[in-house]
């Protein structure tokens, strides 16, 4: 564990938004500290897609492409897992896994969401690798499979409809009652879609390679692919313990347009922010949070001079 020192500010999380906002703030001169807390949400995909000059690259690899380019800039990206924040008369204090206490005047938060999967025997092995979230950033590549969409009510009405985009033939597995109301039973019919009420067992595949949805009364449904979206949950409390604002349904960390949470000083980016979840996005988020902070500190230090 390094020798931990002053910085400029702090950014918790070292994904696709903590490392584009420690570019950005690395190139403006800043002395950053980024706290790696362990792997990304999108770890168990095979590729990223839909990523500008990057469509199909490994997660992994562009993690390792943003680290290498970080570099040349004063930015330390050290992994440990930050567990406590709180605000001091300088700023921010976090403590951190092994007891270490790191001070910043400027806090920004990517600590993204964690995906509550149902207890699905076998979804958890298949989560990313056959089962997915997203259909734009999976949806091309499964155009000519076999498709099913897991949900009900609402939120499976959507996704089916969502899907046809992509998926002129699929299934909607509802997992017992649908939920549907008339109207949505009627649309979904005019699209061909199948409706499946009947439970879910199991998914039933390899690490790599999903196989077929099992039914409680035995029968199987051969699939490519099966689409979902699950609860979510923050990954850490540390917007909580600092007393940011969330959305409404209690989910999200509530953010202006430049990443700004209601705790002055504390930007939240990425997943964590809202369901518009890609790569892309949670790297826009962090470039724009980073020049957004560091604006701000230099018309602080204007102020301060004045």
């Amino acid at each position: 564990m390094p020798s931990f020192s002053a910085y400029d500010m702090a950014i918790v999380g070292a994904s696709n938004a903590g490392l584009s906002a420690a570019l950005v703030l690395g190139r403006a001169r800043r002395r950053v500290l980024v706290l790696d807390g362990g792997p990304s949400r999108n770890a168990p995909a095979f590729h990223s897609h839909s990523f500008f000059t990057r469509d199909g690259a490994p997660p992994q690899g562009l993690l390792r492409i943003g680290r290498e380019q970080l570099q040349p800039y004063n930015v330390e990206v050290v992994a440990a897992e930050a567990r406590r924040v709180k605000t001091t008369a300088e700023g921010f204090a976090l403590t951190l896994s092994k007891g270490e206490v790191v001070t910043a005047p400027a806090l920004l938060l990517a600590t993204g969401v964690t995906d509550v999967l149902p207890g699905i025997s076998g979804l958890k092995e298949l989560w990313g690798r056959g089962v997915y979230h997203c259909p734009y950033c999976h949806g091309w590549e499964t155009r000519h499979s076999r498709v099913a969409v897991y949900g009900r009510g609402e939120a499976g009405y959507h996704l089916a409809v969502l899907l046809q985009q992509w998926s002129p033939t699929l299934q909607l597995c509802t997992d017992g009652p649908a939920g549907l109301t008339p109207g949505q039973l009627a649309h979904l019919n005019s699209l061909g879609v199948a409706i499946r009420e009947a439970r879910v067992k199991a998914f039933d595949g390899t690490a790599k390679c999903l196989r077929a949805i099992i039914f409680s009364d035995g029968s199987r449904l051969p699939v490519d692919a099966v689409f979902m979206r699950p609860a979510q949950r923050q990954r850490t409390d540390l917007a909580t313990q600092l007393g940011c604002a969330l959305t409404s349904d209690g989910v999200y960390v509530q953010v202006d347009e430049t990443g700004l949470t209601s705790v002055p000083n504390v930007y939240a980016v990425g997943d964590m922010t809202g369901p518009l979840q890609q790569v892309i996005h949670a790297a826009a988020s962090g470039a724009r949070a980073a020049a957004a902070l560091n604006n701000e500190l230099i018309l602080r230090s204007c102020v301060s001079a004045a």
